[in-house]
């Protein structure tokens, strides 16, 4: 078995680093002001907080879901996220779009770095520690 470039560790440093970076990508990179936008940004930056807050690794507070389910939710909201441009209607809005794209393809990368793909290694459920 190989080891994902991305440590399960690590991982979730990332996730809690792109929630507020994507929450705050409207007012960084300029399109606050479009509504669908700027508030698809916060839903996913949401879900992506809710997903890794029930997530069973180290940094999960609930430890629900398990690990390999949180990378394939990585994996396919970030290709939503890069469809989204074409999708809500707002591709024409260059900041918008490329920051969708942008943001989209780092989940992508991060679920595929991290082993969504077969490689990664679940947390122990406590009862098996």
């Amino acid at each position: 078995m190989n080891t994902p470039l991305i440590p399960r560790p690590l991982h979730g440093v990332a996730d809690y680093l792109y929630v507020p970076t994507v929450a705050a990508a409207p007012a960084l990179f300029g399109f606050a002001h479009a509504r669908t936008p700027a508030r698809l940004a916060r839903l996913i930056s949401g879900g992506v907080l809710a997903s890794t807050l029930v997530t069973r690794a180290e940094w999960g507070v609930v430890k629900a879901m398990p690990y390999k389910t949180h990378l394939l939710l990585d994996f396919v909201s970030g290709l939503g996220a890069m469809a989204l441009p074409w999708l809500a209607g707002f591709s024409r809005n260059r900041a918008a779009r490329n920051t969708f794209l942008t943001i989209g393809a780092i989940s992508v990368a991060a679920g595929l770095l991290s082993g969504v793909l077969g490689d990664a290694e679940e947390m122990p459920l406590a009862a098996e520690e």
